[in-house]
């Protein structure tokens, strides 16, 4: 729950009134809108989702969908046109859909289409149940959503021509992200089911679902009481993804693994609020300190050493730098992450800063600043991208001001920023053998250094004698050629004193190609690390070579 304007709130929760007689926001409906991966790999056949959010509170029959699919025509992005072939197409729905659980999620195929990019209006015509007199009343016909003062926007997909690219052996993704176990008064997400379905559309090989610890402590049907324990709640998640990754075993489909994970509420050196993600914990990690319940009571549950000595899993600091305002840090305690909160002196520490969160805004600079400084300290810790998404498939509805207004962004997409990283025992294997993919195969990759983080081509290294090779691979569907490839390191004196600051060894300004392979001398560097963006503004970053 939140009460400060401006914070990113999503899959918005409208029937909230804080026990006010009144909300500018509040409809005897349910929460009804329409959804879409905002990508599909060649092979899987586009598709929406219809999402209905309190029908449990206000049954209701989806009658139809009238859908209108239109390529999106000539973009231009970062001065490059993208191309399109005209394409439209009409389909109607007559569905007849009874809604009347609390979270429902109806998949709705749309055919094959031409590689492309499309916009997809959507209307719906959906009739109240009367579930005490078994009778149908009102009728409403909305665009897109029914959310209230919401302009309704298409959405917006894209069918690829392609495979994304990806380096051999590499498997990529989502780090962050939101199940509906993370509801509470604004926001929900979505199924386990949905992100397995969402993450094969968009190409992911895994998903790690970090949901709130503080909301595994309260009740999903009444927000404000606690639950009897929140490890009951955290094991009914990993119940439910455990038997969705049983299916994946025993289905010839290929299908992503599900890592049920949490993002964690923790103290910080100065007694703030931050969060921590953890791959795949044993058990729930408490951490409550700025849920919102407890208005101005907002201390930290735990500090971050102690909850890294409950766990032996993976944790990452999340969105360390994202910057808030002064009525978030004083209401909700919340802080920023600091070199100190690393833990990095201890047998367990953070392994990876997740400064890409769905958008390269303010965040993202000072995050990727502050990994860069950690790498001139010899702390070669994880770059991590992740999205932060609560369902959000096609794009975020959010709460813009409490009980007043909602707003519609692009900012955190399931799946768009995604985190590749090396296997270690497949080697070089191919994608196919990712079907086998394991929680504990992907510790090991973590434990590694070699990752990459991406929103569309791939960006990887690979040591040799005397010699770091950098490949960076594309496609049409992500702008083709690169606007620039650059190598930085950062040099040792024969002390083996760091430089002070980053220096650019080889540099590509021109146009690259698709693909590229630069290999540089180690010669006196302390690492190598890349990044690239494409003609279309796609960017991916790798991890530091450690020489």
């Amino acid at each position: 729950m939140s009460l400060i304007p401006g914070e990113r709130l999503h899959y918005a929760e409208t029937h909230f009134k804080f026990k006010l007689p009144w909300s500018l926001l509040f409809k005897p409906w349910p929460e009804i809108l329409i959804d879409a991966p905002f990508q599909f790999v060649p092979g899987v056949e586009p598709t929406l989702w219809i999402v209905v959010r309190d029908a449990h509170r206000f049954p209701t029959r989806i009658e139809m969908l009238d859908v209108q699919i239109k390529s999106a025509g000539n973009e231009t992005c970062n001065g490059t046109d993208i191309k399109n072939a005209s394409f439209e197409a009409t389909k109607t729905f007559d569905l007849q859909i009874c809604a009347t659980e609390q979270f429902c999620f109806f998949p709705l195929k749309l055919g094959a289409l031409p590689a492309g990019r499309y916009e997809i209006s959507c209307k719906v015509t959906a009739q109240r149940i009367d579930s005490e007199k078994n009778t149908f009343g009102d009728t409403k016909v909305f665009s897109r959503w029914n959310y209230p003062g919401l302009k309704p926007k298409p959405i917006q997909i894209q069918v690829l021509a392609k495979e994304p690219p990806k380096a051999p052996g590499f498997a990529a993704g989502e780090m962050h992200c939101h199940t509906h176990y993370s509801a509470d008064h604004v926001e929900h997400g979505a199924s386990p089911l949905v992100l397995q379905q969402a993450a094969k559309a968009v190409g992911l090989d895994f998903v790690s679902c970090t949901d709130h610890a503080y909301d595994f402590a309260y009740l999903t049907e009444d927000y404000t009481k606690e639950a009897d324990t929140p490890l009951t709640r955290f094991d009914m998640l990993r119940e439910e993804i455990r038997k969705l990754n049983q299916t994946r075993k025993d289905s010839d489909e290929t299908l992503p693994l599900l890592i049920a994970g949490e993002e964690v509420s923790a103290g910080n050196s100065k007694g703030e609020n931050v969060h921590m993600t953890a791959l795949g914990p044993d058990g729930y990690l408490p951490g409550l300190g700025d849920c919102g319940r407890n208005w101005l009571d907002n201390k930290p549950t735990l500090k971050i050493p102690k909850l890294l000595q409950m766990t032996s899993a993976h944790c990452f600091a999340a969105h360390p730098m994202q910057p808030m305002g002064y009525l978030e840090k004083f209401i909700f305690r919340r802080g920023y992450w600091s070199h100190k909160d690393l833990n990095l002196d201890a047998e367990h520490k953070i392994r990876g800063i997740q400064f890409w969160n769905g958008m390269r805004d303010e965040g993202f600079k000072l995050g990727r600043l502050w990994w860069i400084e950690e790498l001139g300290k010899g702390n070669y810790l994880l770059p991590i991208g992740g999205n932060d998404a609560h369902g959000d498939l096609n794009d975020t509805t959010s709460v813009g001001l409490p009980l007043f207004s909602l707003r519609h962004s692009r900012d955190h997409i399931f799946g768009k920023v995604r985190t590749v990283v090396k296997l270690n025992e497949m080697g070089s294997a191919s994608s196919p053998a990712l079907s086998t993919l394991t929680l504990d195969a992907l510790n090991s990759a973590f434990a590694g250094d070699n990752c990459y983080i991406t929103d569309g081509p791939a960006l990887w290294w690979e040591r040799g004698d005397k010699v770091v090779t950098f490949h960076a691979r594309n496609t049409e569907d992500f702008g083709g050629a690169f606007r620039y490839i650059r190598i930085y390191g950062r040099r040792k004196s024969s002390s083996g004193k760091l430089a002070a600051e980053e220096s650019v060894c080889m540099e590509s300004l021109v146009a690259a190609p698709m693909s590229s392979d630069i290999s540089v001398h180690i010669d006196d560097f302390a690492y190598l690390r890349a990044e690239c963006e494409t003609a279309a503004g796609h960017f991916a970053m790798t991890s530091a070579a450690a020489l």
